[in-house]
């Protein structure tokens, strides 16, 4: 039997915890399948003092990074989160021939491009799988399973948080309010949730599998986001009249101009498989030319799915030092010089149905003048529904059309948002017909 692979541990929260526990149930299974066994030398932390599982043997823990180094391991795994100082670390890990496995999708979002073209140079593999969708096996999916075939579209619920919360509104009728509370008091949303119900988490994700489904590179930045904020419980219970649940989706499409690319609260028809995707759970629909459609769906966070994910990352670094080699497929999946594809298309040029939900003073004229603006801007309506109020109130009204470019959808808001009988800023969401 060779030496163990030796794996220092950056970060000891809830997934370093997660990846200790999981090497030592299960090194008997580990060893079976690598052939040799896995050992973490060093485990770097900020916080010497923290209280931590008991799982997690103290004299291992070291506020040194240089300390983790000495120990001579062959996989630096990163699981500390944030940019800084996770990316200084991976580099230094590189520089001094350590291979890497992160969970880290901001920081290979804002810095992949950087820590990619350090490991070609440095001769190593950086190995991302538990950056997107926690425990579910999506990333190897798209690099090695569907090499052969060519990707359409990409729809997927990749931050629980908000599809907690989005659950919570459209089965219990809860406010945003009341359900963000219920998601922070169990630990599913940070006191700050801004990453999460604005979106910007899933923009992350989606960046990473745009890069490695199409060939090209978004940045989570030029990703056309919207958050979760401004629904009601109207919103879900007229969705739901129209055969509609609302889901949090990332959605990404290729086009002859352009990768289609979006993360915004979506209206999903009742009998899709992502429209009963609940709770925490996230799910990927994957639809390429060859296979068609294909789901997958699992837990996306917690300690120990993305643990798995990790652990089998490691596994796979084994292998290759086993094997005596490295970059056996390019880190994005696709050797770029050899990418013709177009990159980001116009958010505005995209095209589906819209629910509109207005809110105006109950006065004559009122319905005319908005079908009016939506038609002079070629959008027609499917379906309406206007909902009771209390005398004097403003009056909701809801706009199914049918489908419009959403350059034009904006500029027919843009006016009928400065109308005096419109009480506030209408709100839009699109709609996936899955046709």
């Amino acid at each position: 039997m060779t030496e163990p692979i030796r794996v220092g541990l950056l970060g000891c929260g809830t997934v370093g915890t997660g990846v200790i526990r999981l090497l030592r149930e299960n090194a008997d299974e580990i060893r079976a399948r690598l052939g040799e066994g896995i050992e973490i030398t060093k485990v770097f932390v900020r916080d010497l003092d923290a209280v931590r599982d008991p799982v997690v043997d103290p004299g291992l823990l070291t506020s040194s990074f240089d300390a983790v180094l000495a120990t001579r391991p062959n996989v630096i795994v990163e699981v500390m989160g944030g940019c800084d100082p996770a990316r200084e670390l991976i580099l230094r890990a590189l520089d001094a021939g350590c291979h890497v496995v992160t969970a880290n999708k901001a920081l290979l979002a804002s810095h992949g491009a950087e820590i990619f073209k350090r490991a070609d140079d440095t001769g190593h593999d950086v190995i991302f799988e538990a950056a997107v969708g926690g425990g579910i096996p999506i990333i190897r999916t798209i690099r090695e399973g569907l090499a052969a075939d060519r990707i359409a579209s990409l729809r997927a619920i990749i931050n629980g948080t908000s599809n907690f919360m989005l659950t919570g509104m459209a089965q219990r009728g809860m406010p945003y309010e009341a359900v963000l509370a219920e998601a922070q008091a169990l630990g599913y949303a940070e006191s700050d949730p801004t990453m999460d119900v604005g979106g910007i988490d899933a923009a992350q994700k989606l960046s990473i599998l745009i890069a490695i489904s199409f060939g090209v590179d978004v940045s989570f930045e030029a990703i056309r986001t919207e958050g979760i904020d401004e629904l009601t419980p109207l919103d879900f219970a007229v969705a739901k009249q129209f055969g509609y649940a609302v889901k949090p989706l990332a959605i990404a499409r290729a086009h002859s101009d352009g990768i289609e690319a979006r993360v915004c609260p979506t209206l999903v028809p009742m009998a899709a498989l992502l429209a009963n995707v609940n709770g925490v759970f996230n799910a990927v629909m994957v639809d390429s030319h060859a296979l068609g459609p294909v789901l997958f769906y699992g837990k996306g966070a917690g300690m120990m799915p993305t643990a798995s994910a990790v652990v089998s990352d490691i596994i796979e670094v084994g292998r290759n030092i086993r094997g005596g080699t490295f970059g056996r497929l390019p880190h994005l999946a696709f050797h770029r010089e050899l990418v013709s594809r177009p990159g980001q298309r116009d958010p505005d040029d995209s095209e589906c149905p819209f629910f509109l939900r207005f809110t105006v003073k109950d006065l004559p004229g009122v319905i005319a003048s908005i079908t009016s603006i939506l038609g002079t801007h070629n959008i027609s309506i499917r379906r309406m529904v206007q909902e009771d109020s209390l005398p004097g109130s403003p009056v909701p009204v809801v706009v199914l059309t049918h489908s419009a470019r959403e350059g034009s959808v904006r500029l027919a808001l843009k006016a009928i948002d400065t109308l005096p009988f419109v009480a506030q800023k209408t709100c839009l969401i699109r709609v996936e017909d899955f046709a």
